[in-house]
């Protein structure tokens, strides 16, 4: 059933970047799973080149891998205890927006360690690229960007490797903003059995409206900041690719998940409403095809543009610890 939702006048944080950059399991050893306090180590095409895991619950990693033309970074927040409980503990993939990369959910005025303080679960952040949109593109004339690859065949078989995880579907997560939004509900639906809960904070649902907005924005962008001149989509478009990737059109691979969407309702300024006005619409219409098919889904809108709302992302983080394997 649809979530009934009046909009507040509570406070919301604005995320640098997003869909104005973003509108605007291959190889390896298997390794034993890490002790409480191990070190993590290389395995399925990453080699580790950079880390920090001094911190008690940040830790960070740089990958060397045949997928991305450059070493991508990850954040792994680790929950409180984690080091000295013994737990398992259910994992989010949290994808950020365009123009943005792993580390923005730990800048202000964003706040992932707080949100995430005394709750059961880890937090995976990776890189996607400047305008990666979570895709192996067509085309690429600066080298290997397969995002898609990366996040799925190798950085969630290392996770799963190094950390105390549930290394199945009612262990995963996956939620983004606005390119990240599009992401998770990109990779929910075609690796439906990798992740039991998605949820998209401004994020598009709908690739062919409007005259095929997002598709155009996504070759655009990427073109200008990603590849070179290369392309996601291509042109003429991959079609096959497209509808792929579009959420619309992979209704039914939702069906038993968790699906939880955010949408602005007002945007201030003329970019920003470039941005928020085609999340909005597209996910108004991709609620619609989940109401016609009897697929729950909890949904907001509210008052203003493209930005990261708190108050709905803590709600959100509570939802898909309620719906995940316990720790």
């Amino acid at each position: 059933m649809l979530s009934e939702h009046r909009p507040t006048r509570r406070n919301v944080l604005k995320a640098a970047g997003g869909f104005s950059a973003a509108m605007a399991l291959a190889g390896g050893s298997v390794l034993a799973a890490a002790s409480p306090a191990a070190a993590a180590g290389d395995g399925f095409g990453l080699r580790i080149t950079d880390r920090n895991e001094s911190d008690p619950r940040m830790w960070y990693y740089r990958f060397a891998t045949d997928a991305i033309g450059w070493d991508p970074g990850v954040n792994v927040l680790l929950p409180d205890g984690y080091h000295t409980s013994g737990r398992t503990y259910p994992v989010l993939y949290l994808l950020h927006g365009g123009d943005q990369d792993f580390i923005t959910f730990d800048r202000p005025p964003l706040n992932i360690r707080a949100w995430t303080a005394g709750k059961p679960i880890i937090v995976v952040m990776p890189d996607g690229g400047r305008a990666g949109w979570y895709s192996n593109p067509v085309s690429s004339n600066v080298g290997p960007r397969d995002w898609e690859h990366f996040h799925i065949e190798q950085l969630i078989r290392w996770v799963d490797a190094n950390f105390r995880t549930y290394a199945e579907y009612d262990g995963r997560a996956v939620s983004g903003f606005s390119m990240g939004g599009f992401g998770a509900l990109k990779y929910a639906a075609k690796y439906w059995g990798h992740f039991a809960s998605v949820s998209s904070h401004s994020g598009p649902a709908s690739l062919r409206r409007d005259d095929g907005a997002v598709v155009h924005w996504a070759n655009a962008s990427s073109m200008a900041v990603e590849l070179g001149g290369g392309m996601v989509y291509g042109a003429p478009w991959d079609q096959a690719r497209v509808t792929a990737d579009n959420p619309v059109e992979r209704i039914e691979s939702y069906r038993n998940k968790r699906v939880f969407m955010v949408a602005g309702t007002s945007p201030a300024t003329v970019w920003d409403w470039f941005n928020e006005i085609h999340v909005l619409n597209g996910q108004r219409e991709f609620r619609g095809l989940l109401g016609n098919a009897g697929i729950p889904h909890e949904w907001y809108e509210e008052p203003g543009g493209h930005w990261v709302r708190e108050h709905l992302f803590i709600r959100d983080l509570d939802g898909i610890i309620g719906r995940l394997r316990k720790a």
